[in-house]
């Protein structure tokens, strides 16, 4: 799997003009627009290569242009902008054909007007004010999903929308380039965990397909005693093992399992070209331990993940590693397990049974064994730490609604638990939920948001809103200018819009 995956992708820049204004004004809009691409390219919050493409001026060209970025894997979506006045029915053949991302970019060559010069030739080639929005109108009209972004490209603000843009176009395009092994089916009797797997491929592009646990149990039992060597050895310089896992460790034994568990998925998912999947406690056929180092491992290595075959979570988790590739911080499974509601300081304590991702944290996490309580397997190996604070992460659920897929997301602030935790030995995150938790919890129920999610510290809320929208995915945000009155109606007004936007 690749550990880049905005390597050899692209965005194309695609200007609209057309032929009333003569060669000597096209020339100047082809080298402006190109200078507007080339100061995208260059900027780092932009993740990938900006292609300029030669300035459109009549209809078949532009169908063209989109018709070649629609079959072009390395095109992760298309940047439009409406140098001068493009009328807009020259545009209508060619965004009913796109079915890549597509961002409207309403920007200008010049910053500050040219008080003391400027002329009609200068209005004349610089029209975008009222050329963007005959764009806007047609793309309206026609009901094109689209992220607008309004602003000079000078200006660090809107190089971060862009670049937040490319990366949910990175989720989108991730999805549908996924393929996701169930081992097994999901927990038995659980609601949430179940939904439309037809759908979910119509909709995210992902493959859904079950694989028998004892096919991966083959594999275990096929890995080699020298490749467990490395991947010990590498436990031992990476991370704090506990003294009874170690070489001359009592429980050696069950690292070395759990480094056989973590080769055998890794090398089924290579085999399966996959790039996302779920266990499940309740079914695992002759493995000795739910896997548990080996899932929290292959999360770090940017595999999404869903536990108790929550296969939609495993999705949103692949999604967030990619949208968040490069920046600070990471993705994870995680569910809200319980409450601290001391009155004016109520914290979230978030965890699973053994996965959580120790992307959550830049401290040196701990190996370590204990019970597990369920599964009736031995005791599995696990990651112990906690998630570094930060401000602003999100908590993210995807949930089947019957008629339509649901993203539910809150804006939260991780914290550092405030006393120790010395007897819980998992994986964790405490987090304060935006507005309030009172807020915020009675929002999520409403929203009937699902109690698995990925947590994201890297990319943010506004990346999801992008994969949202290029998704048509009904989300629902939960931040700091909620209140429960507007959250309730929002829910409402949704099941109407969503149910009338699907048609007959």
């Amino acid at each position: 799997m690749s550990t880049k995956p905005y390597a050899d992708r692209e965005v194309w820049f695609f200007t609209g003009s057309q032929d009333l204004y003569g060669e000597e004004t096209l020339a100047q809009v082809a080298e402006q627009s190109q200078e507007v691409a080339r100061a995208l390219d260059a900027s780092s919050d932009v993740p990938v290569k900006v292609v300029w493409k030669p300035v459109l001026k009549d209809s078949v060209a532009i169908r063209r242009a989109m018709l070649d970025a629609n079959s072009d894997d390395k095109v992760l979506g298309v940047v439009t902008w409406m140098h001068t006045f493009s009328p807009a029915k020259m545009w209508i053949a060619g965004l009913d054909v796109l079915r890549k991302p597509l961002l409207h970019l309403h920007t200008q060559a010049n910053v500050e007007l040219p008080w003391d010069d400027i002329d009609m030739d200068f209005m004349n080639l610089n029209q975008a004010a009222h050329g963007d929005r005959e764009y806007a109108y047609i793309a309206t009209r026609l009901g094109v999903a689209r992220t607008t972004v309004v602003g000079h490209v000078s200006n660090p603000a809107v190089t971060r929308r862009v670049g937040t843009w490319v990366r949910g176009a990175a989720g989108w395009a991730a999805t549908h380039e996924l393929k996701l092994v169930r081992f097994g089916d999901n927990m038995r009797n659980v609601a949430v965990t179940e939904g439309d797997k037809t759908e979910a491929e119509l909709r995210f592009g992902v493959s859904v397909n079950t694989h028998g646990v004892n096919d991966l149990v083959a594999a275990v039992d096929a890995v080699e005693e020298t490749a467990i060597d490395k991947v010990v050895a590498e436990y031992e310089e990476k991370y704090d093992v506990a003294p009874e896992l170690r070489a001359d460790g009592e429980r050696h034994d069950s690292l070395r399992y759990a480094a056989r568990q973590e080769l055998a998925l890794l090398g089924f998912l290579e085999a399966a070209g996959a790039k996302a999947f779920t266990t499940n406690f309740e079914d695992l056929g002759a493995l000795r331990q739910l896997p548990g180092l080996a899932v929290q491992r292959l999360m770090e290595k940017g595999y999404g993940f869903g536990a108790e075959g929550d296969w939609k979570t495993a999705v949103l988790v692949r999604a967030a590693k990619v949208m968040g590739e490069g920046l600070p911080g990471g993705a994870s499974l995680m569910e809200d397990y319980t409450y601290d509601l001391t009155p004016g300081s109520e914290l979230i304590l978030g965890a699973h049974m053994l996965e959580v991702c120790p992307s959550l944290t830049t401290a040196k996490p701990r190996i370590e064994i204990h019970p597990l309580g369920i599964g009736g397997k031995e005791d599995p190996v696990r990651m112990v730490f906690s998630a570094d604070a930060v401000e602003g992460a999100v908590v993210v659920s995807l949930a089947d609604m019957r008629d339509r897929f649901r993203l539910t997301a809150n804006v939260v602030d991780v914290v550092t638990p405030p006393r120790d935790l010395p007897k819980l030995p998992v994986a964790r995150a405490m987090w304060a939920p935006r507005p309030s938790f009172e807020v915020s919890a009675e929002s999520w129920l409403t929203a009937g948001g699902a109690h698995h999610t990925v947590m994201s510290t890297a990319a943010g809320i506004e990346a999801f809103e992008v994969f949202a929208n290029i998704a048509r995915t009904e989300l629902l945000v939960i931040d700091e200018d909620t209140t429960r009155r507007g959250f309730a109606d929002q829910v409402r007004w949704n099941q109407v819009y969503y149910r009338v936007a699907q048609g007959l």
